[in-house]
Formats: C-alpha cells, sequence, structure tokens
C-alpha cells in the first residue's frame, strides 16, 4: 500500500469512528429520546443540541468540499437548532441517520479525490484539511457528548 492510499485509509478510520475515543454511535445507544433535551448543571447544550451541532456542521463541510457554488451558511444561528430537543422522535432518528450517511458520503469522499487538491469552492482549502476539520469537530464535540452522558449518570466517570 502506498503511502497516499495508507493516509486515506488512516483518514477513513478517523472519521468513521476514531480510535482514541468512543464512537459517536456507542453514545447514542446510551441516551433515550426521553433524555436529550436535559442540558445538564453548569452547561450551555443539551445531548441534541450538540450532536445536531456536529451533523450540521458536517453536512455544511460536505457541501463545501463538493458545490463550486457553495455559500456558507450564517454563522451561528444556522449551525446551532432553535430547541433543546425535538418534538418527534422520528425527528431524532432522522437526524442520527442524516450523521451516519454523511459521515459515510465523506468516506467515500476520500478514496474519490486528491487529498492535497483544492476544494471546488476555495482554492486556499485543500480536501485533506476540510477532511481533518471533520474528524478534529467530531472528536471535540464527541468529548462533550461524553460529558452530557456523565452528567446524566448515563456512563461511569
Amino acid at each position: 500500500m502506498n503511502s497516499n492510499n495508507l493516509l486515506k485509509k488512516q483518514l477513513q478510520t478517523h472519521l468513521l469512528g476514531g480510535e482514541a475515543f468512543m464512537p459517536v454511535d456507542e453514545m447514542l445507544k446510551k441516551i433515550s429520546f426521553t433524555d436529550i433535551h436535559f442540558r445538564p448543571k453548569g452547561l450551555p447544550y443539551s445531548f441534541y443540541e450538540l450532536f445536531y451541532h456536529m451533523c450540521f456542521t458536517q453536512d455544511d463541510i460536505l457541501e463545501y468540499c463538493t458545490n463550486s457554488l457553495y455559500s456558507p451558511p450564517s454563522w451561528p444561528q444556522d449551525y446551532w437548532p432553535d430547541k433543546v430537543a425535538p418534538a418527534k422522535e422520528t425527528e431524532w432518528k432522522e437526524l442520527q441517520q442524516r450523521f451516519f450517511e454523511g459521515r459515510e458520503k465523506l468516506a467515500a469522499l476520500i478514496d474519490r479525490v486528491e487529498l492535497d487538491d483544492h476544494v471546488p469552492s476555495n482554492e486556499h482549502h485543500s480536501f485533506f484539511r476540510e477532511i481533518m476539520l471533520v474528524i478534529e469537530h467530531t472528536s471535540y464535540h464527541s468529548g462533550q457528548l461524553l460529558i452530557i452522558l456523565r452528567h446524566l449518570g448515563l456512563h461511569p466517570s
């Protein structure tokens, strides 16, 4: 395997769950729909709000990487939900599905591009940079999701 293919496989591994933290899909198994709206004392977000933000940002970066006519959403209002949880459990399930589908699309994109090529919407940003941004962003907020699970008594400290 050449070094470029090895790098791509490593990026996909970290994008799809990482190696240094609990995967998002494991965290989602620990929380019920009835608990996703709680904002633990001293924390500014609910589990749902953080997960929504992760999903929206991932979708936004995927769009940035694939659309030469990309137009950015408004920061910060578009990146955060306007409620602490959806009204219906089906909305919650759809958000989870969207997150995992977006992640798969990004993993497939890694196979199709040269990592050092620039994204179509910005000649100063490479595919490598954008994939790393998703990995970093997801891992950062995954830690926050785990803190919320701990505060809610859903994961041991």
